[in-house]
């Protein structure tokens, strides 16, 4: 059994007025947070505040630094990686939600279960190169082994995809992977292979 090398503390990002309307942002959408959003960031940073983080890395949109700002202002390093950005969703980003968006949405998720994972809105990504992109971004947070503890802030389809891989399991299983906004996935890396030990974890979120 390999000693755990690095603890790795996985949130998605804290609400937005598009999520709370239920448009679609990905990568292309560099939204703020909302009132909610912040409180969320807030009773994230009030339950792990006393976690000694060495490093944080975040996606290139500001959603994700809001969320975790408290952390960074308590002077840890923090690095922006493209490779955590959210899967672009092309046409689809920004537009309001109607049955034709929504079934625009579905069928390609449907097609990316069944094992389509080439299949991508036009001018947006797939999650075969989403993943590409990950795996870069993983590399590079793996190549500082004095990086014992790190909390990630990231967005919530490209995590699904990043939690499947992490787990062994194939891209089609991502919808086993549910989230919320500021919900945490906690994962250890032993050198080999990383191992999910905390699922899910939304306990540092008040009821609203």
């Amino acid at each position: 059994m390999n000693p755990i090398q690095k603890t790795l503390y996985i949130v998605r990002h804290g609400q937005t007025d598009l999520n709370k309307q239920g448009i679609v942002q990905g990568r292309g959408m560099n939204t703020d947070l909302n009132d909610e959003g912040r409180s969320q960031a807030r009773q994230f940073f009030e339950a792990y505040k006393n976690v000694p983080f060495d490093k944080i890395y975040i996606s290139e949109l500001k959603r994700t630094q809001q969320s975790i700002q408290q952390f960074i202002d308590l002077g840890t390093p923090f690095e922006k990686l493209a490779g955590l950005d959210e899967l672009a969703w092309g046409v689809l980003e920004g537009q309001a939600s109607s049955p034709e968006t929504k079934n625009a949405f579905m069928k390609l998720v449907r097609d990316w279960v069944s094992g389509n994972l080439d299949a991508a809105i036009a001018e947006g990504e797939s999650p075969n190169q989403v993943m590409a992109r990950q795996k870069e971004a993983i590399n590079i947070i793996l190549s500082h082994p004095e990086e014992e503890t790190v909390l990630i802030c990231m967005h919530g389809r490209a995590m699904r995809l990043l939690l499947c891989w992490m787990s062994g399991y194939p891209l089609t299983m991502m919808e086993e992977f549910p989230h919320q906004n500021l919900v945490l996935y906690k994962v250890t890396w032993d050198g080999e292979r990383f191992e999910i030990v905390d699922f899910n974890n939304a306990a540092h979120l008040k009821v609203s």
